[in-house]
């Protein structure tokens, strides 16, 4: 994957996170929800997202590269520029988001389930508001107000959306006709892990030592504080004063 395209991975990815947790951020006062506590990019949810995504929900090729391709070619009829000063990006022009697509798609690579993620969160993002190909930001979902990334997730739950059933169209037997109960799902999981890695400890967790470094976003926005914690005096004696059991 090109720097270019993990470049705009991450920027939707930031623009999930703090649509599910807000904070002091561009992203979060771009949505209307700004909000004086840390929230998920504090907690550096897109990196729990881009890391989970990526290597622990593995996209085989086989339906990875069809959604892909669909993806691209949603994304041609309103072509998303990229900016042309990215490392590993040629420096003469901008190239468009689809073309970029199509380019990893001839060269072979695994297009990584984030990018996946971000192409779909852009296509609709596109359709649900036609000015996002352009402005702030790399992408175009993270132009869009709450409200509007809202109605994303509205399409990605509606079996009947057009861009659902051109992805259908691309894939393979014998998942054909599946990706609208994949997206219904997706849609769920999506708001789920970003709400787990901005509340969990996964930031901050050092796994050598099996503490956390420093107090995670999720501890200071419910207020939990375990304190010192010793355990207590579980055991209470055997059963009727067993000891032992027999063979029968």
């Amino acid at each position: 994957m090109t720097t270019a395209l993990a470049e705009l991975a991450r920027d939707t990815l930031n623009a999930l996170a703090v649509f599910v947790v807000p904070g002091p951020d561009a992203y979060s006062a771009a949505q209307g929800t700004p909000r004086s506590e840390p929230g998920a990019l504090e907690a550096k949810t897109p990196d729990f997202l881009i890391e989970s995504l990526d290597h622990y929900v593995p996209v085989p090729d086989g339906i990875g590269k069809p959604i892909g391709s669909a993806l691209a070619n949603g994304l041609a009829d309103v072509a998303v520029p990229l900016p042309g000063d990215l490392p590993e990006l040629p420096t003469d022009a901008l190239v468009d988001l689809d073309d970029a697509v199509r380019t990893s798609l001839r060269n072979d690579e695994t297009l990584p389930l984030s990018l996946l993620v971000a192409l779909l969160l852009n296509s609709l993002a596109t359709q649900v508001n036609p000015a996002a190909v352009s402005g702030a930001f790399l992408s175009p979902f993270a132009r869009l107000s709450f409200e509007e990334k809202a109605r994303v997730f509205q399409q990605l739950e509606d079996p009947t959306a057009a861009l659902i059933a051109a992805i259908d169209g691309e894939l393979p037997e014998p998942v054909k006709g599946s990706v609208s109960g994949l997206l219904r799902f997706l849609a769920g999981a999506l708001l789920e892990f970003s709400a787990f890695g901005t509340y969990s400890e996964w930031s901050t967790f050092d796994p050598e030592t099996r503490y956390v470094r420093t107090k995670p976003v999720g501890w200071q926005l419910s207020g939990y504080d375990p304190g010192v914690l010793d355990g207590w005096d579980e055991f209470r004696g055997y059963y009727q004063g067993r000891t032992k059991v027999s063979e029968r």
